[in-house]
């Protein structure tokens, strides 16, 4: 797969992610290629390092029921991901309170509006913490990474006995308020 592929990159430098929903090839197998917990895309045990390649996998990626695949019209092969295979990385807010509305980037570029379309979960995490993940598409979860889980942690509120946040009409929660420490 990497031969096909090996220039696309400066063909279709600002092209975003295929039509893979529509494409069903045949399973031609695993092959090493793995999306670490940090976002570092490795193949052959390497990392990849030009971030435009690694843009361009991400355009193929998808998630079937039974693993990850990158998917062409011809050819789909499994992959290891690790948590998500995105990253979270930059988060915009606009308005306050019930009104604003979050935006998140992610590590491949991809930037998504977080509201019903594309929903915030939490889940739990390492020493009682909670992991944010946002939906980019079809599937496929960014993690967000601890920096702006406190910037959500900040823009959050209470609402129904369960502390969250609000992006575009939407309430996101993270924990109910009973199991949150008392700091008054």
């Amino acid at each position: 797969m990497t031969g096909a592929l090996r220039g696309l990159e400066q063909v279709f430098p600002e092209r975003g992610p295929a039509p893979v929903h529509l494409w069903n090839p045949p399973y031609c197998g695993e092959i090493d290629m793995r999306i670490a917990r940090d976002g570092t895309w490795f193949y052959n045990r390497t990392p990849i390092g030009r971030p435009a390649l690694v843009k361009l996998f991400s355009s193929i990626l998808r998630k079937d029921p039974e693993r990850y695949v990158l998917v062409t019209p011809v050819e789909r092969v499994g992959i290891v991901v690790e948590d998500a295979p995105f990253l979270g990385v930059e988060l915009l807010r606009e308005g306050e309170g019930e009104a604003q509305v979050l935006k998140l980037r992610t590590n491949v570029e991809d930037w998504v509006e977080i509201s019903s379309k594309h929903p915030l979960r939490f889940e739990p995490g390492d020493s009682d913490g909670l992991k944010p993940y946002v939906l980019v598409r079809a599937e496929l979860w960014a993690l967000v990474k601890r920096a702006l889980f406190y910037d959500l942690a900040a823009w959050g509120s209470e609402r129904d006995g369960f502390f969250g946040v609000w992006s575009a009409g939407t309430f996101f929660p993270m924990a109910p308020m009973r199991d949150l420490p008392d700091f008054s």
